[in-house]
């Protein structure tokens, strides 16, 4: 689903239906309380949350929420993502299954602790 390049995060979830609006508001909440400091963004098309670096980037897609948290999460929460498509650095959540909240939220936070020792 290629839409033109949305300005603003309210602006891309404003082309959504409203059931794909609430589950990415989900998404979107769950990132930013973990991630307070990260400003949210639109890289690549899509809403993604940013502080030195993009951190994860999420987007609505046709029969599923696409996260992007790069390839070496999808590595370490090999396990948990086990129900989920995966492939290098993209995870797909079926729409017609709950958002795995809790997971998003770990695999954030695994981004935000690979991102701060970067640089250190």
């Amino acid at each position: 689903m290629m839409n033109p390049k949305a300005s603003s995060v309210a602006e891309y979830f404003s082309w959504q239906t409203e059931t794909i609006q609430e589950k990415l508001q989900s998404i979107r909440e769950t990132i930013a309380a973990v991630v307070p400091e990260a400003k949210e963004v639109i890289s690549y098309h899509m809403p993604a949350f940013k502080t030195s670096e993009v951190l994860v980037y999420y987007a609505a897609m046709k029969k599923h929420i696409g996260f992007y948290p790069h390839s070496e999460a999808i590595i370490v929460f090999k396990k948990e993502l086990a129900p989920y498509k995966t492939s290098k650095g993209a995870i797909q959540f079926p729409l017609d299954q709950p958002i795995p909240l809790d997971l998003i939220r770990d695999i954030t936070i695994f981004r935000r602790e690979q991102v701060r020792a970067k640089k250190e």
